[in-house]
């Protein structure tokens, strides 16, 4: 199979149709073989019943539909998961991504083998104030801290190998920073291609003000994950480990000190009343903490590496 298209979906009962009628009409004059497959993440509109009438005529439409909300992260995780095609497109489902993008992404991917192409909105009909100049504020931190000169990093609109969407799990909110994800797996060619950037025509985002927070909070989980996620002992165990050695070396000395006093005769404070005991007792105990907590992050990165974060109420075509 060409291409998969992998398109996650909250509440976009007015435009599934014209949409997939547009992708439709893309693959089919340029011969593609393909698959769309919805991921519809708890729905509360009639999102699901029009994915069901769409397959019900054309077997290249598969459907996912979630238990409840869990958010785009677990959306796309659950799309390539099952994604068949060599290359892979992952669009949003509100018509502002084009799908007459998808010749020329497919073809990076293919003729020039690139691992990973990011869609970059360069003139975006979003608002100024609430989605842009947040936009760029994120984007410009995403490219200080991971290397990669992206300038558009939560582009829904993007190209994927398929062995590239095979290696990647996408948890939480870490969707807006998947090229970062990539580049954490060992796919270093990653590409940008500026796409048409279209305004809303139904209904309303999805995304509230609390965005903002969560995206620069996730930029940081990412910076650290990408450097100890898969190793948290070099950095818990390390400084714990320095951590306890200061308050032990201290506590031997004050002990050291105290005998040598009490030995010679000279009139010394107590320990109790040394203020430097309770900060060599506060860093043996920060110490200890700092090195469980390394040690319990490798235990659950070794149980947890599969588990999923989502619950399938229904499926299509599989």
């Amino acid at each position: 199979m060409d291409i998969s298209v992998v398109i996650p979906l909250l509440n976009e009962e007015e435009s599934l149709q014209e949409l997939y009628d547009w992708i439709a009409k893309v693959m089919q004059s340029n011969s593609f073989e393909y698959e769309v497959i919805f991921i519809d993440d708890g729905s509360t509109d009639s999102s699901w019943d029009v994915i069901e009438k769409l397959s019900s005529k054309n077997k290249a439409i598969r459907g996912i539909r979630f238990q409840k909300n869990y958010g785009k992260s677990q959306a796309l995780d659950a799309g390539f998961e099952i994604a068949k095609g060599d290359v892979v497109i992952t669009m949003d489902a509100d018509l502002q991504d084009n799908p007459d993008e998808i010749p020329e992404l497919h073809n990076l991917i293919i003729k020039e083998d690139f691992d990973l192409i990011s869609g970059w909105k360069k003139k975006r009909y979003d608002n100024v104030i609430t989605k842009n100049i947040p936009s760029k504020l994120f984007n410009a931190a995403a490219r200080k801290t991971s290397g990669l000169k992206l300038h558009d990093f939560n582009c829904g609109l993007k190209a994927y190998k398929n062995e590239v969407i095979k290696s990647v799990k996408v948890r939480g909110e870490m969707h807006r920073y998947i090229p970062v994800l990539v580049k954490n797996e060992g796919f270093t060619k990653i590409g940008e291609k500026v796409v048409q950037h279209q305004a809303r025509k139904y209904g309303e985002t999805k995304f509230g003000m609390d965005r903002f927070v969560n995206g620069f909070l996730d930029l940081i989980t990412i910076s650290f994950l990408s450097k100890f996620g898969k190793r948290p002992m070099h950095i818990f165990g390390l400084w714990g480990t320095i951590m306890f050695l200061f308050g032990t070396s201290s506590a031997l000395y004050i002990g050291s000190r105290k005998l040598y006093n009490v030995f010679k005769g000279i009139k010394t404070i107590l320990v109790t009343d040394n203020p430097w005991f309770y900060i060599a007792l506060t860093s043996m105990i920060l110490g200890t903490l700092l090195f469980l907590s390394g040690f319990i992050g490798e235990l659950i990165i070794k149980t947890k590496s599969n588990e999923k974060h989502y619950t399938i109420k229904e499926k299509i075509n599989f």
